[in-house]
């Protein structure tokens, strides 16, 4: 009996754990995740884009050694046009299952580490004309710190960056040429 009350007791708990949270509650997760989804969309599109980083340092090493130099403007004419259809068909493709996925992954912390009146607050924070005004100013603060970045430190980089590329090249030359 006592075994039956206490296997009762951890059920009742568990499944109090993996409720749903109450209407109110679950309204404002669902508002949450409508203001956040362009940050979700951004995400898949970044997701997306990622392997197309190493893979460009591939392709560009592989064209430099294996393409004669008036074969490598047409050849990366038409890679673009495989990297683009590739952009076209994964973006979507991520940016749906993102959102998707987005309430039983964010929505699930969000009602896990918020109470009711905490997603009020942030709805609130979130939806101010302030916030809003901040972030449409993003990208403006984003170009104001790295213009004055480069600037600042255009002196200093450019002759690590030279130096950096003579050596590679010189690297380059050493492993082309034939064993002796």
């Amino acid at each position: 009996m006592k075994k039956t009350l206490l296997a009762a007791t951890l059920l009742a708990v568990a499944s109090m754990a993996h409720a749903e949270p109450n209407p109110a509650k679950k309204e404002l997760i669902n508002k949450l995740l409508q203001i956040q989804q362009p940050a979700v969309d951004i995400t898949a599109s970044a997701l997306a884009e990622q392997p197309l980083l190493r893979l460009k340092q591939q392709v560009e090493a592989a064209v430099q050694f294996r393409v004669p130099p008036e074969r490598r403007e047409a050849l990366g004419k038409e890679i673009q046009g495989d990297v683009k259809k590739y952009i076209d068909e994964a973006r979507p493709l991520l940016r749906e299952r993102a959102n998707k996925l987005a309430p039983s992954t964010i929505g699930v912390l969000l009602d896990e580490k918020f109470t009711e009146d905490e997603l009020r607050q942030l709805i609130a924070l979130l939806e101010s004309p302030v916030q809003r005004k901040f972030n449409q100013l993003g990208q403006e603060l984003q170009k104001s710190l790295v213009d004055k970045l480069v600037a600042d430190t255009k002196g200093q980089i450019e002759p690590k960056l030279k130096t950096l590329e003579q050596s590679i090249g010189k690297r380059l030359e050493a492993a082309a040429q034939p064993a002796k």
